[in-house]
């Protein structure tokens, strides 16, 4: 008798990693209930209940959905959270408008001339558009992140603001678990270029590298031991670490 293998992993105790299409969302399970960070594709649903039946949860057992940033990408699953299950949506104020209109956004460099000079990333792009990252629905998020403020959600996660990326970009730490995210601040895969290894978003999706790539230092102060991205395989060697290879790489 053959199993099939979970569309879920467990990169830290308590945290599950959903990826699909190679974009990543997680659910962080606390004692005092759980978190999403970020809302991935809008054909994560799936794997997201089938996440929650195996933890014995349902849909609206989660207690806050919070967005690194509002990418659509990163939205997905966002409006059904919030309309059909009252899931509580949360995101820095200058990500608010983009939230609403996640495809609504600015980007140094044109898109086209990336997929000749990066032929790796088009089964990547392709496979993301399999997964409706063309069909994503906006929402009203409240924009209740203040840089290193705890937010009122399970683990009590810190919003690290990071912006470059987009202008509301944040990481979130928790910080009892060691465990950080990253959002697309630093990417282990970056959809873009189909490079690994940890990076910054290529300039055909971030609104100002300069400033990304200097909005690292917010990250690297927390030491956290594990980053967990928001596209790429969960990085166990230390944020600094990662910072650094990132900074080396430059923008692209």
């Amino acid at each position: 008798m053959s199993t099939s293998t979970p569309p879920w992993s467990e990169p830290a105790h308590g945290v599950f990693r959903l990826n699909v299409a190679e974009v990543n969302c997680y659910l962080v399970v606390r004692p005092e209930g759980m978190t999403l960070v970020d809302a991935g594709l809008p054909r994560t649903w799936g794997p997201l209940q089938e996440l929650l039946r195996h933890l014995g949860a349902r849909v609206g057992d989660i207690d806050a959905l919070l967005l690194t940033h509002a990418h659509f990408d990163h939205v997905g699953m966002a409006r059904r959270l919030h309309d059909q299950h009252r899931v509580p949506v949360k995101v820095h104020p200058r990500d608010g408008r983009l939230a609403r209109h996640p495809y609504r956004y600015r980007h140094e460099a044109a898109r086209p001339p990336y997929l000749v000079r990066y032929p790796q990333a088009l089964p990547v792009l392709a496979n993301m558009v399999r997964n409706g990252a063309l069909n994503v629905k906006g929402v009203d998020a409240d924009g209740s992140f203040v840089h290193g403020k705890p937010l009122d959600a399970p683990g009590a996660p810190v919003p690290l603001w990071t912006p470059g990326h987009t202008d509301g970009h944040c990481g979130l730490l928790f910080d009892e678990l060691g465990v950080l995210f990253s959002g697309d601040a630093i990417v282990t895969l970056d959809p873009y270029t189909g490079e690994t290894g940890p990076h910054v978003v290529a300039n055909a999706a971030t609104a100002d590298s300069r400033t990304a790539l200097s909005s690292l230092d917010a990250l690297a102060e927390t030491e956290a031991g594990v980053m967990l991205p928001g596209h790429g395989e969960p990085w166990t060697g230390g944020v600094r670490a990662a910072v650094a290879a990132a900074r080396a790489g430059g923008a692209r």
